[in-house]
């Protein structure tokens, strides 16, 4: 099996890395790779690295992540989350080949205190979400054979997340506002990623598997709950943190 990875320096690209190696050759590119292109801002340049790899399963794990920073950036969170996802979409169904694909709860409206099936109607509230189930149901289009996992609050060893700008940010300052209206279940990268290879193996024995999912961690939390948590392993692991308050906030102070 070839399985051609996009975005492979990102917190989940880094781990599938690992886990798609035990499945067959693997292809990882990224945005600034020369010999193959891994920018979906690229739109031709994405689609011939499909083209000339030629390969069994696609799995896409670059995106625009930036929640904030969507609204001012809309046509880069487009390129990024839609018409990239499209092209890579279109070429993979060209092939007969699996694309995979992670999206986000952000494709909900956050209404309600229930957990999201799969199944419920969407109804994103910002460009990142938009542009997230814009990318959903393009591939939905283009490529009957794809999955696509929607996660929440991913964190890794690798690259930037709410977990590691905390500490950060409690090791510079006694307190801290962090909102607690908003729940999520934290995502370990490894987590997605291994049950990502598994899920493809599995689509490699039945196809009828193929579509929407919601992965992630067990449990939920607040984003300030998450923070305190984050604090609390910190220190039983000897690290020296200037933090001493959390005051909890609601989103719309």
């Amino acid at each position: 099996m070839k399985i051609l990875l996009i975005g492979k320096n990102g917190q989940v690209g880094w781990e599938l890395q690992r886990a798609l190696s035990t499945l067959g050759e693997v292809v990882a590119v990224d945005f600034f790779d020369k010999t193959l292109c891994g920018d979906l801002t690229n739109l031709e340049g994405i689609a011939q690295t499909v083209r000339t790899v030629k390969p069994d399963v696609v799995v896409n794990a670059a995106a625009h992540t930036a929640v904030d920073k969507a609204e001012s950036e809309r046509e880069l969170s487009d390129l990024l989350n839609d018409r990239g996802v499209a092209v890579l979409a279109e070429e993979s169904a060209k092939l007969g080949a699996l694309m995979v694909h992670y999206s986000t709860d952000y494709v909900f409206d956050g209404q309600g205190s229930h957990y999201r099936l799969e199944d419920e109607a969407t109804g994103p509230l910002n460009v990142y979400g938009e542009t997230k189930r814009a990318g959903e149901i393009a591939l939905e289009q283009a490529n009957p054979r794809h999955l696509i996992f929607r996660t929440s609050w991913v964190y890794a060893t690798r690259g930037a997340n709410f977990a590691k700008t905390m500490l950060r940010l409690a090791g510079e300052k006694e307190a801290l506002s962090i909102i607690n209206d908003q729940h999520g279940a934290p995502t370990g990268a490894e987590l997605l990623a291994d049950c990502t290879a598994i899920a493809i193996r599995e689509e490699q024995r039945n196809r009828a598997v193929a579509g929407t999912y919601h992965l992630v961690a067990s449990g939920e939390t607040s984003w300030a709950e998450y923070a305190e948590f984050v604090f609390e392993v910190a220190r039983s692991h000897g690290a020296e943190l200037a933090i001493k308050a959390v005051s909890g906030i609601p989103t719309t102070a």
